[in-house]
Order: C-alpha cells, then sequence, then structure tokens
C-alpha cells in the first residue's frame, strides 16, 4: 500500500507542480505521468478523470494550508501569527515573481470552471482568510472579516505584482508594509 500511495502522491505533486506553470487546463494527464515518471496508463488507476485529479490537488493544497496553519498556531501572539503568513509568501517568492501564486493563480482558475471545481479554489484561500480573520478577532478587532480580506488581497494583489513584473522584491516590500499595518491594528 506504501508503494500504491507514493505514486499518487507523485502524481499530485507533479499535477501540482505542472497546474502551476502552464494553468490547469493545458496540463494532461499524460503530461503529470511523464513528469511523475509514471506509465501514462497507471493515472487512470489513481484517477478516473483529471477533475478527480484536480480535486486531489485541491485537497493537497488544503493540506498545506492547516499545515502552515497549525505551525503560525505556535507563535506566541495573534499579531505573529498574522505577521508570520505574511512572511510565508517570501519562501517562494522567486516561483511567485515566475510563475504566480500557486494557490492564487490555482483559485482564479478554477473560479472559471462550473460546478464543485468553480467552488474548490475558494476553499483553500477561505481557509486561510477564515483563519486570519480569527486572528484578528483575538486582537479585539470588530472588523476582523474585513481586515482579513484587507491582508489578503495585500499578499495576493502583491504576488500578481511580483509575476507580472518578474520582480520577487515586490513580495518583501509588500511583507514588510503588512507587518507595519499589522502592528499598527494590535
Amino acid at each position: 500500500m506504501a508503494r500504491r500511495s507514493d505514486k499518487r502522491g507523485r502524481l499530485i505533486a507533479a499535477a501540482r507542480t505542472l497546474m502551476h506553470e502552464q494553468g490547469v487546463h493545458p496540463t494532461t494527464l499524460a503530461e503529470v505521468a511523464q513528469r511523475a515518471d509514471i506509465p501514462p496508463g497507471n493515472v487512470y488507476y489513481y484517477f478516473k478523470t483529471k477533475e478527480d485529479l484536480v480535486r486531489a490537488v485541491v485537497d493537497d493544497y488544503n493540506g498545506q494550508a492547516d499545515a502552515m496553519l497549525a505551525e503560525l498556531g505556535r507563535l506566541r501572539s495573534p499579531a505573529s501569527r498574522l505577521k508570520g503568513l505574511t512572511r510565508g509568501w517570501l519562501e517562494v517568492a522567486d516561483t511567485v515573481a515566475d510563475y504566480g501564486c500557486p494557490v492564487g493563480s490555482l483559485c482564479a482558475e478554477l473560479n472559471r470552471c462550473d460546478g464543485a471545481m468553480g467552488r474548490a479554489g475558494a476553499e483553500i484561500l477561505g481557509r486561510i482568510t477564515e483563519w486570519a480573520a480569527a486572528q484578528f478577532r483575538e486582537l479585539g478587532r470588530r472588523d476582523a472579516k474585513d481586515l482579513a480580506m484587507a491582508l489578503m488581497s495585500g499578499i495576493q494583489g502583491s504576488a500578481l505584482l511580483a509575476q507580472t513584473f518578474h520582480d520577487a522584491t515586490i513580495l518583501s516590500r509588500e511583507a514588510r508594509y503588512l507587518a507595519k499595518w499589522i502592528d499598527s491594528l494590535s
């Protein structure tokens, strides 16, 4: 069973990378299989449709978001947790400058789909935004939801600008600005 999940994990990781680099729609199951070094026919053993694979990628991002938020939850104060969230994007700044935010790009693309896939992207950013709102509530802010949306807008907006201008330093400047902004609210 470990071997099966290893192949499944490799397929998800390959799909996540390809979908980030070239988008969901242009990415084919054959490309995913090639990137994962798995025979193309074997993909269907793990994922019956491309939609099943996209769902697995979304679930994987949700798991990564949960792990990141749990790690941030270990920080002492809500302000330090929120600033940690903004700094998290700096770890992937070069990739963001090349291809955009992995999560934001996926969410934007899935939002153009119908049905369950159209709603799937909102799950990832939704859980991070709700977490941020909880941190702002801990700071005693009644406008916590609005502040969380402003924070996510700053993060995602700077990711879009970093990609547009191929300049990873935009993310670091925005992270510094958001840290000062968070301090001014607490």
